[in-house]
């Protein structure tokens, strides 16, 4: 049995041979190679024991695990990809998985994993892996976006409190709400919206508030385009509201990330990362509630890490007995206690004490079951998408017109998509 702990270079792309990493050991044991990011050293210690269950109760096959630096993982993984040299299973994050499958790197799983694991699935899950009508990549966890709440804070302020997604404040409400809490702070913030964190953040954190208030990113015209749905009065109307929240001082600019730990704000927008540190500052008095509701109905984000299996792999079938492994109840379970994150497995988040009945982030799990959250756009365009959001974001929280930055961030968009011809198949 093989199971290493390797941090790949850039060089492996130069020096590996190409096609499929499998192989074959003096005892005629199959070798699987598994890329995966070098997240938390919690997540690679569950992952490397994971491996080594697998690896201890399978008679034929053996999985070698590689992780990659997170920073630049899609970079090092492109870079190999060209070489030539992919493993068996990679993986991935979500809002790139169409860009990996219209490329060709990767492998469709519906035919590879058995009905049994699939039931099984969040459909955020099923749907942040499904492009163009193929499932191309799972996940064991996903995660969850909200507005965590001082219960106290609120009371004082006279605020109703929603019970669950079909009772959130309207964006109105949740001003005035905001504006009462001000009233009773000492600088007049009273939300935190994570402006200190970077890059991928505003595009998960504020492209569903464009669909909650009826717009978007992309329309549904294929191809897909841009201008008339970003640069739309629904998505205006929701960016203008976030950014009369930011130029009237009602926003924290929280820049220590503890704007809500030292109580300088009651709400603050985050995800389940979060909880932990929130919940030690302010235990039974933190609340767990939905994003307001723009006009259709409140929004969250969903997506996380998945696997996928390259096209190139010597050993398909291998990789998705070890995949189908990773998504059992017991082992997402473990992952996930790890991590924090919402398990991607319904029967393994109904076991949850976070996330199962009656648990303080049942919320987070009721969104991603419910439909009411929305994935980040599914196009081989997304990477240039997320850049040019965020570009669009830095403009409107700096006082620009929001018309104006998102009808140039939806130009950019469409002529991407015009260069590329619209993504046709390959």
């Amino acid at each position: 049995m093989r199971l290493t702990r390797t941090l790949l270079l850039v060089a492996v792309a130069a020096s590996a041979p190409a096609c499929g990493a499998s192989g074959s050991g003096a005892d005629g044991r199959i070798t699987l190679e598994a890329w995966a990011h070098a997240g938390q050293e919690a997540e690679r210690t569950v992952l490397e024991r994971q491996a080594a269950r697998f690896n201890a109760a399978s008679d034929s096959l053996d999985v070698e695990l590689v992780f990659l630096p997170e920073d630049t993982y899609d970079a090092q993984v492109q870079a190999s990809a060209v070489a030539g040299r992919m493993p068996d299973l990679l993986e991935l994050d979500g809002p790139f998985v169409a860009t990996y499958a219209w490329q060709g790197r990767l492998r469709p799983l519906s035919a590879l994993l058995p009905d049994t694991v699939l039931r099984g699935l969040l459909p955020s899950v099923l749907e942040q892996g499904t492009w163009r009508d193929t499932l191309w990549a799972v996940g064991t966890f996903d995660s969850g976006l909200g507005l965590y709440a001082r219960r106290s804070a609120l009371a004082r302020a006279g605020a109703r409190i929603p019970v669950g997604p079909g009772e959130a404040w309207t964006a109105e409400e949740f001003t005035q709400a905001l504006e009462r809490l001000a009233r009773s702070d000492a600088d007049g913030a009273a939300l935190d919206l994570k402006l200190n964190y970077e890059g991928e953040w505003f595009s998960y954190a504020f492209q569903p508030m464009l669909h909650s208030a009826g717009g978007g990113v992309l329309g549904r015209t294929r191809p897909a385009s841009a201008e008339g749905t970003l640069d739309g009065g629904a998505s205006v109307r929701a960016m203008e509201i976030v950014q009369r929240w930011i130029r009237s001082g009602l926003v924290d600019p929280n820049l220590d990330d503890a704007a809500f730990t030292r109580g300088r704000v009651a709400l603050s927008l985050s995800g389940h990362w979060d909880y932990p540190r929130y919940a030690e500052a302010f235990g039974s008095d933190l609340l767990v509630l939905p994003l307001p509701d723009f006009g259709e109905g409140t929004r969250s984000a969903q997506g996380s890490w998945v696997w996928g299996i390259p096209r190139h792999s010597e050993n398909p079938e291998g990789a998705a007995a070890f995949l189908s492994f990773l998504m059992r109840p017991e082992e997402v379970l473990a992952m996930t206690r790890a991590n924090g994150a919402v398990p991607a497995v319904a029967s393994a988040a109904e076991r949850s004490r976070r996330y199962g009945p009656g648990g303080p982030l049942r919320l987070f799990f009721v969104q991603l079951s419910e439909g009411w959250t929305v994935p980040r756009p599914r196009t081989p365009a997304y990477p240039v998408i997320t850049s040019l959001f965020q570009r669009a974001f830095d403009g409107v929280r700096n006082g620009e017109s929001v018309s104006s930055v998102l009808h140039r961030a939806a130009s950019a968009i469409d002529r991407e998509i015009e260069d590329n011809r619209g993504y046709p198949p390959r």
